[in-house]
């Protein structure tokens, strides 16, 4: 790391502390709810949704009260401290309600934001007024940067396999040029549903595993049963790479995407100017309902289970992992 480093190295530490693993529950779009949010931080990792499931936006007000309210009944009766939880918003000129979701996150001291699709000083000066933290998606070293320059604490490194929008850099390359310069949190996203996966991001140089597609298949996840036991019968061979649902590169299932009637194999390009939740030119089929966000690492998902089991197996890997490698 070069001497110009910047980040707080202690941050990740601090929120790790928190964790049973380091593992941050990736929010997505529809499927994350307070059921599935509480289910996280009640297993210990973080768990995560985004402001814009909430609907209308008076609702995400609703939503907070749950889950804080919930979070704080579960430490009373146990005496555990549940892990934070995070809410994902979308910094886009397409978001009109940024601002409003902004202040219910300051109302409530959200523990941490997770901020994607640009990045503002002004929402990371807010989530900091009481003590927020702001992780900031990326997919190079280049965005990574300016976020870093405009306030954001750590960054999520959005590496090629990830589910939903995802960049084409190697998980190695996209985490070894941001840790040349930047010493704060880094999660690394991109094929990891396992505990290998979570000690392989570690053993890179990332501080957190961050995980979507794996929790889709769980019980507590607001997905239809045919989405999750495609994330059970699928693989990475399985997964299309394209910007045609919303202006913005992405993965999704295959078998979705022929449900609504397209060609997975001959889809048009979208203007990657805008970012939609379109149709992909198919008026029967809505992107954001009825095509599934997956990525590369669903082989390792063979049952769909309580996000409690999901994650004492990712515990087990993890501990077999380590052990293996320390025996080596």
């Amino acid at each position: 790391m070069s001497d110009d480093s910047r980040g707080d190295a202690a941050l990740a530490g601090s929120l790790a502390s928190r964790l049973r693993l380091p593992v941050i529950g990736a929010p997505m779009f529809i499927v994350s709810r307070p059921a599935l949010v509480i289910a996280q931080c009640a297993a210990g990792v973080v768990g995560s949704f985004p402001a814009l499931n909430a609907r209308p936006a008076s609702q995400l007000g609703e939503w907070l009260d749950e889950i804080t309210g919930a979070l704080a009944e579960l430490e009373a009766r146990t005496g555990r401290r549940p892990a934070p939880f995070a809410v994902n918003q979308i910094v886009h000129k397409s978001n009109d309600r940024l601002l409003h979701d902004v202040e219910q996150c300051v109302k409530y001291k959200v523990p941490i934001v997770i901020t994607s699709l640009g990045a503002r000083a002004d929402v990371n000066d807010a989530i900091h007024s009481y003590g927020g933290i702001v992780l900031h998606d990326v997919i190079s070293d280049r965005f990574a940067r300016k976020a870093i320059e405009k306030g954001a604490d750590g960054l999520i490194a959005v590496a090629a396999g990830a589910g939903g929008h995802a960049g084409t850099t190697s998980p190695f390359a996209l985490v070894q040029e941001i840790r040349r310069w930047f010493a704060g949190p880094i999660a690394l996203s991109g094929a990891i549903a396992s505990g290998d996966a979570v000690l392989a991001a570690r053993a890179m140089g990332a501080d957190f595993g961050y995980i979507g597609s794996a929790f889709i298949a769980t019980t507590e996840a607001n997905a239809e049963e045919a989405y999750k036991q495609a994330i059970v019968d699928c693989s990475s061979s399985d997964i299309v790479y394209t910007n045609l649902f919303t202006g913005v590169h992405g993965n999704y299932l295959k078998p979705s995407i022929v449900a609504a009637g397209l060609d997975p194999d001959n889809l048009p390009r979208s203007d990657p100017s805008t970012m939609s939740f379109g149709s992909g030119g198919n008026m029967d089929a809505k992107a954001w309902r009825d095509i599934w966000g997956c990525g590369q690492g669903i082989a390792a998902i063979t049952d769909v289970l309580p996000v409690a089991a999901f994650v004492d197996r990712l515990e087990r890997e993890y501990v077999a992992a380590r052990e293996r490698i320390g025996a080596g």
